[in-house]
């Protein structure tokens, strides 16, 4: 078979597309005959070893995907050859086929397609867990988005809606605001393409404040960090919640601690693989619910662009750029 290949640790354009064994179900595992994978911000960190678990080489990048069971290993239940599925990984997933623990695999109706089973569960199981379990969301809140227009934001965004919130999207372009403004956000901030300086970031978090009715947000979503996120924080409302996701705009950022003594608020961290570990009920029921969401259309996920996986390197490096709207997929035919 053949996969996307890093050989070590360094920039995306050191990936290749090789031929490379192909895998064997173990006990309780699954092969799954790979139809479409999707593309996520950390697959650009994974190669280049600046994730949070750093995989022995050689490896395939891809957290997430869909696809047939083509064996199953012992002791699996449930799921047969044959089988269409969706799947977790930390990495494998871009690849014509990949090795699964049966546990991070899920079946998919027949009605919902490859290209899209494959790349939204990850965004839309993050954002679910991070509004729903880590922020308690309801229709009274008030959600500030940062990244808006990216995969995760863009789910965020979706969720929050469908929860009937007011939902206020932060954005680095007019294009980006524009997607945005497609899903119906209430109101959109613009804080463009630069890293801001002391004085920008007091502009931006003036402006964050103004498009709130409340005069603060009560769930702040941030993909993003950087200089982006202490402005964001100050405009969160008295005993909101503001939801580390990641720091897609490069550096991690540190709190002033006496912001959240003065405004009562919590900042909870979102790790989703680390929650599908420790609560794989919760997980599995999650997926469920945005499983019927999207049957009932409730969701609308935004597929950007579909690209053979061969093609796969390119699309990973502009992710890495920010330069990535929705979702992209890898696909094998």
């Amino acid at each position: 078979m053949k996969a996307i290949i890093c050989k070590k640790f360094g920039p995306v354009s050191d990936l290749v597309w090789e031929d490379v064994d192909s895998p064997v179900a173990g006990k309780g595992e699954v092969v799954v005959d790979v139809k479409a994978a999707g593309l996520n911000y950390p697959d650009n960190l994974i190669v280049q070893g600046l994730y949070q678990f750093q995989p022995e080489r050689p490896f395939s990048p891809g957290h997430e995907g869909s696809g047939i069971i083509s064996s199953v290993g012992g002791g699996v239940a449930g799921f047969k050859a044959g089988d269409r599925v969706g799947f977790f990984k930390g990495f494998g997933a871009f690849a014509e086929k990949i090795v699964v623990s049966a546990s991070m695999v899920f079946s998919i109706p027949d009605s919902l397609p490859h290209h899209v089973a494959g790349s939204v569960f990850m965004v839309y199981g993050t954002s679910y867990h991070a509004l729903v379990q880590r922020a308690n969301i309801s229709k009274n809140d008030e959600v500030l988005v940062l990244g808006a227009s990216g995969g995760v934001g863009l789910a965020a965004v979706d969720i929050a809606k469908s929860f009937g919130a007011r939902v206020v999207a932060a954005v680095s372009t007019k294009e980006k605001a524009e997607v945005c403004a497609r899903y119906g956000v209430d109101d959109v901030v613009i804080y463009g393409e630069k890293r801001l300086d002391k004085d920008e970031q007091k502009i931006f978090t003036k402006e964050l404040k103004s498009k709130s009715v409340a005069g603060g947000f009560s769930i702040v979503y941030d993909p993003v960090g950087d200089c982006f996120a202490e402005p964001a924080l100050r405009a969160i409302g008295w005993g909101g919640t503001y939801l580390v996701v990641g720091f897609a705009a490069g550096e991690i950022p540190s709190f002033p601690t006496n912001l959240m003594l003065l405004k009562g608020c919590a900042v909870s961290g979102v790790f989703v693989g680390r929650f599908q570990k420790e609560n794989p009920k919760t997980n599995s029921k999650n997926l469920l619910e945005i499983g019927k969401m999207l049957a009932n259309k409730s969701l609308s996920p935004t597929i950007s662009e579909t690209i053979p996986m061969k093609d796969a390197v390119m699309a990973i490096d502009r992710i890495a750029k920010r330069g990535v709207v929705g979702k992209v997929v890898f696909i094998n035919n």
